[in-house]
């Protein structure tokens, strides 16, 4: 778990930095959104990859040369003298993150072969991986407060290098008959994966931004063309990184389509519940972090409220209920319009959130059982790889809904402000104090009308993926697990 904390927290602990690595290091504008985001797109690349490489390299292996590449970038990073230096300091994050990702899933399905006892596990996990996503940007908020911005990757030292410490004694390497099992790495196959999935997540994120320009179009068709590459080579050869037919079984390729839906709303929405607690309620940072972690007790209550549901109901309806339990609260915020207190809107988060990590937390269980062994590294890689795209999906999908109704609600406004609410507060600030006021209440009221349009949407994929539950893994079981 503790590789996956510091990884997830990675995702989101830059997020409140930019403003002072903007001032030192004076990126451009396409610089910054790189430094931001290459990250996330070569851990995604890389997911699939270094799942397979782990498997026949051994996955304690992997881990270990991780933590390596993770607390070198980190150190880079934090010591950059420019943004291209920056950028090839997370770049190499990516690389790191994408060896101690399913390295942490895949250690799982080896470490636990009694269906309870993984079914707990999975459960932690899960909970560590919403939980890290969440505490990014407090530790980021908290660091910011007393040291230069530097210091929000030196934090992934300390836990790199006891991961180096503890991985040896506490973790079992990988005997030589399961590492043969795996079979070899297949180098075409990895760099048709990379070229798939860089172009697809990039191309996914940049619509959610900019529309359906040309060049966003372009690279979702060149990613998914080359993903049909990839996946004719896997069905030709012998050793193929990716298990097709572990995918057409409903139990593994069902439970990867749900967290897929899963992921889209929790990204999808959560990029703009981030807004609406600084730029329309007006909070800082670092107070719209600490906020933010209210609605992290929900996953807390729901792993080990779904172990005991499990034991009663089947579980396709237990994550079907999961699901809908995050349409009801997808649902209530709604309601934004009204200008519900924020008592009530930290609440429907806490009840998406719990429904959605109780549903995720059975499907990667199921997933997971799936596997076989020797293929576990493969297995949690693509099912990780599905939820990073769900989350891209879900920023283009929910983040187009709210776009598109904030633009509708700003019409005749400057058309910066009629773009985003981050332009209208630019905008403002050239205007006489009353124009400026004028714009700026119309602005958070469109940005909040739109914000309850996105719910309603997250509602409703929530509602398909509670049907795909019940329709895709009515009966099943994970693999040698007690039927429920």
């Amino acid at each position: 778990m503790l590789p996956l904390l510091i990884v997830s927290m990675d995702v989101s602990v830059l997020y409140y930095a930019v403003p002072a690595i903007s001032r030192d290091l004076a990126p451009g504008s396409t610089q910054q959104l790189w430094i931001l985001d290459v990250y996330g797109f070569v851990l995604a690349g890389l997911l699939i990859t270094m799942g397979a490489v782990g498997d026949r390299l051994g996955r304690r292996r992997l881990l270990t040369v991780g933590a390596v590449l993770f607390g070198a970038a980190s150190l880079a990073a934090a010591y950059a003298q420019g943004p291209g230096g920056l950028i090839a300091a997370r770049a190499l994050l990516g690389v790191g993150g994408a060896c101690l990702m399913p390295s942490t899933l895949a250690l799982i399905r080896t470490l636990f072969a009694d269906p309870g006892q993984r079914a707990k596990a999975v459960g932690v996990w899960t909970t560590v991986m919403a939980t890290g996503i969440s505490l990014g940007p407090v530790v980021s908020g908290a660091l910011l407060e007393h040291f230069w911005w530097g210091s929000v990757f030196l934090v992934n030292l300390p836990a790199m290098a006891l991961l180096l410490i503890l991985a040896p004694v506490l973790l079992p390497g990988s005997t030589r008959a399961e590492r043969a099992a795996a079979g070899r790495v297949d180098v075409p196959s990895a760099l048709l994966s990379l070229a798939a999935l860089l172009p697809l997540v990039h191309g996914v994120k940049e619509l959610a931004k900019d529309g359906p320009e040309p060049l966003p179009l372009l690279l979702v068709a060149l990613g998914l063309a080359v993903g049909a590459l990839f996946v004719r080579r896997q069905a030709r050869i012998a050793d193929p990184m990716v298990d097709l037919t572990l995918l057409r079984q409903r139990a593994y390729g069902g439970s990867v389509l749900v967290n897929l839906f899963a992921m889209a709303a929790t990204v999808g929405f959560a990029v703009l519940f981030t807004q609406y607690l600084q730029s329309v309620l007006g909070m800082s940072p670092f107070e719209a972090a600490l906020w933010s972690l209210v609605p992290a007790t929900g996953p807390m209550a729901a792993a080990p409220l779904g172990a005991v549901l499990v034991k009663r109901f089947e579980r396709a309806k237990v994550m079907g209920a999961g699901f809908l339990v995050a349409a009801a609260g997808f649902c209530a915020l709604t309601r934004l319009g009204a200008e519900p207190p924020l008592w009530f809107v930290l609440t429907a988060v806490t009840v998406y959130a719990a429904g959605l990590v109780l549903a995720m937390m059975l499907a990667n269980e199921l997933a997971l059982g799936a596997a076989p062994p020797e293929r576990a590294g493969s297995a949690a890689a693509v099912l990780e790889s599905g939820t990073e795209l769900g989350g891209a999906l879900g920023m283009a999908v929910l983040g187009s809904i709210a776009a598109a109704v904030y633009s509708r609600d700003m019409a005749g406004a400057p058309h910066a402000a009629k773009e985003t609410l981050g332009g209208a507060v630019a905008t403002a600030d050239g205007l006489p104090a009353a124009r400026a006021h004028a714009l700026l209440d119309t602005a958070r009221e469109a940005f909040t009308h739109s914000m309850a349009y996105a719910a309603a949407g997250a509602a409703l994929l929530m509602a398909l993926a509670a049907a795909l539950s019940l329709a895709l893994l009515k009966g099943l079981r994970p693999a040698n697990g007690p039927h429920v």
